[in-house]
């Protein structure tokens, strides 16, 4: 006996694509789609860095209080290659002590807020990123522009914490 799907599995399969299609959608833009696409879906880049062989990185950064940037690598034939949210703890995990102030860009993009720690000859830049816990990562870099130390996560100053009367 030969068995064809049932109208059941017809509808659970065309969930399931109907899924993977949704999960796509909160990229801005896809490969093969032009720079002007990119442009026309995240507005001007915040930064733009030189990549090997002619290719660009836009840097889309959601501003001080924001929680995502967008890198965008473009190809020289001005075509992208790939679009990511940068601000994410997998990124972070991959910077590594020595990197230039330039390589931290083109890798994570501008901070939410840079402090001299004059103190200390040194400089400290804070991300705003997605999370639950409410968290902000931190980078500092020596006097030099190398970076000294990455992955410091802190309470965001900016959480609405309940005060201790409003607790359960």
């Amino acid at each position: 006996m030969i068995r064809t799907p049932s109208r059941l599995h017809a509808a659970a399969l065309a969930a399931a694509a109907a899924a993977v299609l949704a999960g796509c959608a909160g990229v801005p833009v896809q490969p093969g789609q032009s720079e002007a696409d990119a442009l026309r879906a995240l507005g001007v880049p915040t930064g733009r860095y030189a990549l090997a062989d002619g290719a660009v990185r836009l840097e889309f950064a959601s501003g001080p209080y924001g929680r995502e940037t967008w890198m965008v690598d473009v190809d020289r034939n001005g075509r992208v290659v790939q679009a990511r949210q940068v601000l994410d703890e997998r990124v972070f995990a991959t910077l590594t002590p020595g990197m230039t102030r330039d390589e931290v860009l083109r890798l994570i993009g501008r901070p939410a807020e840079r402090e001299r720690l004059s103190w200390l000859g040194r400089e400290a830049w804070s991300y705003r990123y997605p999370t639950y816990d409410c968290q902000w990562f931190s980078i500092t870099f020596d006097a030099d522009g190398r970076l000294r130390q990455a992955g410091g996560y802190h309470v965001d100053p900016l959480c609405d914490f309940p005060s201790l009367g409003e607790w359960p």
